[in-house]
């Protein structure tokens, strides 16, 4: 059965303020550093090879494979991978013999040693330009909505908040506008930080 009001409420909510999602192939985007807001928010720089290894190993090495051609895989596309080796990809650790090179992939994280010798993480200098910085919003042309943020939520999981109107520019300026947008938002509660109404709130 078709939920209307809660369809409703979605779009409703996606209009107002924007939308919160989980990172993934289709919508992760490193912008350069000058791409980057300050808006005097905490911030912090992650990692998302560290993060989820595997799943951005194969990714890379896709964007290898393609060069220019490459875009990020969408549903449905053939290679894309199934929701059960996308789950395997994600917690996939990889660790090199510092001696012969050789790659080993573990489950979790953790010391693991071959012939004596420690393994060490082979992903650090495979992953240049997987960095991003949290809480620092970032201008997005091709949409869904004007700017997008790298946080983390509750869970501690690193989400993408996309919030603002791309068709419509803040007058923040006009004490009257600024008024009645923070009003009608309830500006002064705007929510936790990896919520939309929270950025569009400190937007004006």
């Amino acid at each position: 059965m078709t939920d209307y009001i809660g369809d409703a409420d979605k779009k409703f909510y996606f209009d107002a303020y924007g939308s919160e999602e989980e990172l993934t192939e289709d919508n992760f985007y490193v912008p350069a550093e000058e791409e980057y807001e300050d808006w005097g928010e905490e911030t912090e720089e992650w990692d998302v090879s560290e993060a989820k290894p595997g799943l951005w190993e194969n990714i890379r090495k896709k964007k290898e494979r393609e060069g220019k051609k490459y875009k990020p895989a969408k549903k449905g596309d053939p290679d894309r991978p199934d929701p059960e080796s996308w789950k395997k990809a994600q917690n996939g650790y990889k660790y090199k013999d510092p001696k012969t090179g050789e790659v080993y992939e573990y489950e979790r994280k953790g010391i693991y040693k071959k012939d004596g010798r420690t393994l060490i993480p082979a992903q650090a200098a495979e992953y240049q330009g997987r960095k991003v910085q949290l809480g620092k919003p970032f201008r997005t042309p091709d949409g869904p909505k004007k700017r997008s943020v790298y946080v983390k939520n509750q869970k501690g999981n690193v989400v993408k908040v996309n919030f603002g109107d791309p068709n419509m520019k803040i007058k923040k300026s006009d004490p009257g506008r600024r008024k009645n947008f923070r009003a009608r938002h309830n500006c002064d509660n705007p929510g936790p930080r990896w919520k939309a109404r929270y950025w569009s709130c400190r937007a004006w």
